[in-house]
């Protein structure tokens, strides 16, 4: 056995011997979990009811074909818009595809080159950027044999028939990694004008994985994601901060989402004749059946991307609803057949968080909701947010605990922050993920009575850095995870602990109203902050955002000695208080004296420690900083709590007690 495992067991040891002592102070309650995470351990659930199923009603399969007409008033920039035929082949792992896509310059300066992510050819061999970051895992996912995928532009030509293809150039500003072909770049014949536009016609073939990082196919189930050439975002002076305007181009990395710009989308997709289609908008022509295939027409405007999945086993229901903030959307259930029963559960989840988030941050413009329920095995697909579609997790389990819910209202309030606000999730992904996940905490404990216990969930950020930075610096999927969800959110609590539940409401009401379609950055939610408190927020951002640092408070010592005052017998009590990182208001301490008087203070934390003297007729008998965990930024909340004495006779049996279980946890792991 080596040192550092010495020290760790240790460490352990110790642990268990300060929960015992603290649970005799009712501080035991900080290492009891409430709460399930969905990057950390599970927990011991709070005891909520499930809600109760009616599996009377027999599945109802129906086929979607209401169609609807695109609103006349538009409500982002509509840089691009794709016009785009995909044919789904008979195997369902291959996709046949037309595009025409027009893009406008929206800036000052002529463009002479234009960028288009190629997405799927992430999986085109074990040496991509994606597959080398991630090592062919994606969550709780793992890459197949199967699992390889590529797409082929096979024609790219201007309008007057003049072929690009010889123009086209694979780059990977990023890595240099040769064998990434994620981002390509093609040099235009004429440069496009301020306000002018471009047309370009591909043709395109992209061969499917079997369903892994969001896309694929399982069986005769099919999730396209990121599956047609897109192009990237061209950022105007001023967008996130730019001073020089430019395209903002990365590869398809192993923990990066994606960036793009609102325009609009009209799709024609074919598939086999017994699919049934579900995908980002709505309908706008009939289905039509032609040579034992089906023909789908969708359109959706003011969205920066488009997703659809297709399957012959879909069992589909959808109801209309309206709220404050909604005008009127169809909710789509495109259910598999083993969570058939469930559907009630997701409607409500769907109902909870559209009406939650409508009347928190600002209006649904959309008309339609879809949620697709992949199969089971397909869960690769699950857990996915697209412009007015969502994947909910795989039909796993028969009656699924409250991640059936989280997992939907988590997916829906990413119409909000990735589909509205649209922030750069290659380069700030905390301004999606991290929102996200505060919001869907709110809806949550409203909605079902689950609450985070925010005591756990600091507890587990053992590799804390900064938020701001590149999706790819991270070091490790898992400290990704851990800071871009978990910390972010943690960071968006802290603040609203300092402001105000209901002025944290403005703050993130505000930044939605003034952002949505506008792609904004970091700095710009700073701003917001200060403009609704009225008060300069720079300290903690640069600690908790820009930097990596959490707020560790700790007992460090306690010191009792007798005095005689006026010739009375007294004691003196001096206890150090320590802050190990970033402060994060004040911080309350209370100390309690043997004879029970309590005393309770507040210290601004502003110096790295404090001694506090207290002269008392009783010794202290013990001393905790932050009883209630208000500071949530705090990961190591095991020093928070110090008992100051214990009679000797205690104190010796205590001291052989340590003993002992070190003795006993080596003894038992020793060769």
């Amino acid at each position: 056995m080596t040192p550092r495992y010495f020290k760790r067991f240790l460490f352990v040891s110790l642990a268990v011997v300060l929960l015992a002592v603290s649970m005799q102070h009712d501080f035991g309650t900080a290492w009891q979990s409430q709460y399930t995470y969905a990057f950390a351990p599970a927990a011991a659930a709070k005891q909520a009811a499930v809600p109760v199923q009616n599996s009377a009603k027999p599945p109802v399969v129906q086929e979607p074909n209401i169609i609807m007409t695109p609103k006349p008033q538009s409500l982002s920039n509509r840089v691009v818009e794709y016009h785009i035929n995909v044919h789904l082949l008979e195997d369902a792992q291959r996709l046949n595809g037309e595009q025409a896509v027009t893009w406008t310059n929206p800036g000052k300066k002529t463009v002479s080159e234009l960028y288009f992510h190629l997405y799927p050819n992430a999986f085109q061999s074990d040496k991509t950027t994606f597959m080398q970051e991630s090592g062919g895992k994606l969550r709780q996912d793992k890459a197949t044999a199967a699992s390889n995928g590529h797409m082929n532009l096979l024609t790219l030509e201007m309008l007057n028939g003049e072929s690009l293809l010889p123009r086209l150039q694979y780059v990977q500003p990023d890595d240099g990694n040769e064998n990434d072909r994620t981002l390509a770049k093609i040099r235009l014949p004429e440069p496009i004008a301020p306000g002018n536009s471009i047309t370009l016609r591909m043709a395109f073939e992209v061969k499917l994985p079997e369903v892994f990082a969001r896309m694929g196919y399982s069986g005769n189930f099919v999730m396209a994601g990121q599956w047609f050439p897109k192009l990237a975002v061209y950022e105007t002076a001023g967008t996130r901060g730019r001073t020089a305007e430019g395209w903002n181009v990365h590869q398809y990395h192993g923990n990066s989402e994606f960036y793009s710009d609102f325009g609009i989308y009209s799709v024609r997709i074919k598939v086999p004749e017994a699919y049934t289609v579900a995908a980002t908008g709505f309908q706008t022509k009939a289905i039509e059946m032609k040579e034992q295939t089906k023909i789908y027409q969708f359109y959706a405007d003011d969205v920066h991307d488009f997703a659809w999945s297709a399957s012959p086993d879909f069992v589909y229901e959808e109801t209309a609803y309206s709220d404050t903030g909604i005008p009127g959307v169809r909710i789509k259930l495109y259910l598999d057949p083993a969570h058939a029963k469930l559907r009630d559960r997701y409607m409500h989840a769907a109902k909870s968080a559209l009406s939650s988030y409508a009347k928190w941050y600002g209006e649904y413009p959309y008309s339609t909701l879809s949620i697709v329920v992949p199969p089971k095995g397909a869960n690769g697909a699950g857990g996915m947010e697209y412009p007015t579609l969502i994947t909910a997790f795989a039909a796993e389990k028969e009656n699924p605990g409250y991640d059936l819910e989280r997992t939907v209202v988590h997916e829906i309030g990413h119409q909000f922050w990735y589909g509205m606000v649209a922030s750069n999730e290659f380069e700030e992904a905390w301004l999606d993920e991290g929102f996200t996940s505060y919001a869907e905490d709110k809806v949550m404990e409203a909605a079902y009575g689950i609450e985070a216990n925010l005591r756990v969930e600091a507890s587990y950020m053992t590799d804390p850095a900064p938020l701001k930075q590149p999706s790819w610096a991270y070091k490790s999927h898992s400290q990704y995870a851990e800071n871009v969800y978990m910390r972010a959110k943690l960071v968006l609590i802290g603040i609203e602990n300092q402001v105000g539940e209901r002025t944290m409401q403005k703050i993130l009401r505000t930044y939605f109203q003034k952002y949505r379609f506008k792609h904004p950055s970091t700095a710009d939610f700073q701003r917001v902050v200060e403009q609704v408190t009225k008060t300069k927020w720079h300290d903690y951002f640069s600690q908790y955002v820009y930097d990596d640092q959490m707020a560790d408070f700790s007992i460090a010592s306690i010191q009792v000695r007798p005095v005689t005052l006026e010739g009375t017998d007294m004691y003196e009590s001096v206890v150090l208080v320590k802050r190990h990182g970033g402060v994060n208001g004040e911080i309350p301490i209370v100390m309690q004296f043997t004879d029970g008087k309590k005393v309770s203070m507040l210290w601004n934390a502003e110096q790295s420690h404090m001694h506090y003297k207290l002269v008392h007729t009783a010794p202290l008998d013990w001393a905790v900083v932050d009883p209630n965990h208000t500071n949530v930024l705090d990961n190591k909340i095991i020093n928070n709590y110090m008992q100051a004495q214990l009679p000797e006779e205690s104190r010796t049996r205590w001291s052989l007690g340590v003993v002992k279980l070190i003795e006993g946890l080596l003894g038992s792991l020793s060769w």
